[in-house]
């Protein structure tokens, strides 16, 4: 049975309802400024469905729980290259960057070109989704990645780079160390040495992002 037609204005009512000034007291702190509860926002897209031109309408808004449902109510190959990259150009918010690399950028047919265009970008926000998107090549499918290469980039510049270019080259590192056995020892040398994230806190059960910590226990875990 195929969902009714929404509107705009029907999705950022139902949105506007859901704002609640404690999420957004928690969001805030991350940098999201939204006051949505995302569990509820996805409920809000699943009774949407699947619509991509409602989607784009949604995207234009520019509200951020709008660019949200829009990415989960978009089919990833509707997108071309150019339209990607004028949306993470635009999307300054973490939790919209982040659902757009992950949800749309990972599955559409342009991923590898627009991992290589962004990965080196002058905007560090831009450059943290080509990383993002190399760290799944390293996991998956590094046939042609130049693994010393992102070692050598990563020992040179992540220690002074933007947060959320650092954050995205040291999963890289780690992953490097997890899934690149032959690189594991150079990878947890450059970690320890950095020492990037070493005091960040973590809660409890969870694995501390310093990528030391990070490889051994992952690798601990898979040699059980």
């Amino acid at each position: 049975m195929t969902a009714p037609q929404a509107t705009v204005g029907e999705v950022m009512a139902d949105l506007a309802a859901l704002e609640d000034p404690k999420v957004r007291a928690v969001n805030e702190r991350h940098g999201d400024d939204h006051g949505v509860n995302l569990t509820k926002l996805r409920a809000v897209a699943k009774r949407v469905g699947t619509q991509p031109e409602l989607a784009r309408d949604l995207w234009a808004t520019g509200d951020t729980p709008a660019r949200l449902v829009a990415l989960l109510i978009s089919r990833p190959k509707q997108y071309s290259a150019a339209e990607l990259d004028a949306m993470l150009r635009e999307a300054r918010v973490p939790k919209v960057h982040d659902w757009l690399v992950n949800y749309i950028v990972k599955k559409n047919p342009h991923v590898e070109e627009l991992r290589v265009a962004w990965f080196d970008d002058a905007d560090p926000v831009v450059a943290s989704a080509g990383w993002a998107l190399t760290t799944t090549r390293v996991a998956k499918s590094p046939e042609g990645l130049d693994i010393p290469g992102l070692l050598d980039l990563i020992e040179a510049h992540m220690k002074q780079a933007p947060d959320r270019l650092q954050w995205a080259m040291n999963e890289t590192l780690a992953n490097i160390g997890i899934h690149h056995p032959e690189y594991r020892a150079r990878a947890l040398e450059i970690g320890e040495r950095l020492e990037v994230l070493k005091d960040y806190p973590t809660p409890p059960n969870c694995t501390s992002p310093f990528a030391p910590i990070w490889i051994n226990e992952i690798v601990r875990r898979q040699t059980r």
